[in-house]
Parts: structure tokens; sequence; C-alpha cells
């Protein structure tokens, strides 16, 4: 109980000390209107909660839900793949390397032309934000498993299918969670700008409508959302991972 009350403090002190200076730039600067208090932004937000806040929040999780799930499933089958096979490696990796470095916003105006408005574009950048860094780390992980372990199993009569799933997948687990952490971060972001130029609903699109009215706490609404979410996300699949792989957490 006293871990977790402290770990509570841990939290809100910071978040305390930010709204506090927030408060104090927003009384000192010239146009209140360009930078609302957090007061009138939480207003702000309690009236956009009875509104249609919710809806693009499920919106933007939608989206990003489903381009990250295509892009763990792709990321990790093929990293997984090339880990186990240089040969797959070596002709898998040098396109990857190619398209790596492009960030999914240079991709918006092509996916608009192949997609269309919608979801459709939008589940392909969260998809391209998302695999490169699921498909890195999983390889990676994959990849520096010491031969001494494959060949103790061997010796000790493990078939292909042990070495796979009782050797190379477990402990190759938890860089295969920091994949997935960074890649869901990066998708999150990939929605939302997809939403700001290709959407009719989500976060995104609800920042961009606000902006043009000159709506700024509104504006700064849809960020907070944009980070409560992204937050709680990120916990989701903290807990996956300390479930699966609870030999980690007591390392840590």
């Amino acid at each position: 109980m006293h871990r977790r009350f402290q770990k509570l403090l841990y939290f809100l002190i910071p978040v305390i000390l930010f709204l506090i200076i927030w408060h104090v730039f927003s009384l000192t600067f010239s146009n209140s209107q360009l930078l609302p208090s957090p007061i009138v932004v939480f207003e702000t937000l309690a009236d956009s909660l009875k509104e249609d806040l919710l809806k693009d929040v499920i919106a933007s999780v939608q989206r990003v839900v489903i381009g990250f799930l295509v892009a763990a499933i792709l990321g990790i089958f093929l990293g997984m793949l090339s880990g186990m096979n240089i040969l797959i490696s070596r002709l898998v990796s040098p396109i990857l390397e190619l398209l790596r470095p492009i960030p999914p916003i240079a991709w918006i105006p092509l996916a608009i032309l192949w997609f269309g408005l919608g979801n459709n574009p939008a589940y392909f950048l969260v998809f391209l934000g998302a695999f490169f860094p699921i498909f890195t780390n999983t390889y990676f992980g994959m990849s520096t498993i010491e031969e001494n372990y494959k060949r103790a199993a061997y010796s000790l009569g493990a078939t292909k299918k042990k070495i796979i799933f009782d050797i190379l997948l477990p402990a190759s687990l938890p860089h295969m969670f920091v994949g997935l952490k960074v890649g869901l971060g990066i998708g999150w972001m990939a929605v939302i700008t997809a939403e700001l130029v290709g959407a009719q609903s989500g976060l995104g699109y609800m920042i961009q409508m606000n902006r043009v009215l000159l709506n700024v706490p509104k504006v700064i609404v849809g960020m907070v959302a944009i980070g409560i979410v992204g937050f709680l996300l990120n916990i989701l699949i903290v807990k996956i991972e300390h479930k699966l792989i609870p030999w980690h957490k007591k390392l840590n």
C-alpha cells in the first residue's frame, strides 16, 4: 500500500507542478486567448465530454488498434523469420532499411491517393509507423540469442519447435515488447497526423477544425485527450508485458 501511494505521489507531483507553471504563464501571457489557463481548458474538457469528444477518441483508438495489430502480427512474424534464417534476413533487410527512414507523414499524399479519405489511409499510416520498430526489435531479440543455448537444447534432444517456443520466443519477448511500446507510440502519433489532413472524425480532425475556428481551449483539450489516451495505451501494453514475462519485471 505504501509503495502504491509513493508511485501515485511520483506521478501527481510533476503533473501539479506542470499545471502551476502553465497557469503562471497563462497569467503573464499577453493574449489569454492564445494560451488559456488550465482552469479554462478543464472547463472546456468537461463541456466537450458532453458533446462529441468521446466519439472522436473512439474513432482514433479504433484506427490505431487496427493498424497496430496488423503491424504487430507482420512485424513479429517477419522479425522472427529474419532472426532465425540468415537468407531471409539478407533478402528482407535491404528493402526495409531503405523504407524505414521515411517518416509516416511523408506517405500521407500517397495514402490519400491510394485509399482515399476516411479510415483506410489512417490504418496504412499507423501500420507504417508501428511496423518498423516492432520488426527491428523482434529481429534483434531473435538474432542476439547465444548459439550455446540452442546447442545445449539440441544436445538434450529438443526439436526445432521446442527451440523456437521454449528458448527463442521467451528470450526475445523483452525486445519484442520494447518494439511494441515504441511502435504503439509512433502509430498513435501517425493516426493523429493522418486525421489532421485526411479524416472527418477523430482527435486530429477535432484539433484541425478548432484551429480553423480559432478555438484554442478546444485545441488544447484535443491535445490533452491525445496525451491521456496515449498514456493509457502504454499502460495497457506494460500490463500485458508483465503478465507474459513476469521474470523480466523482477529483474528490473
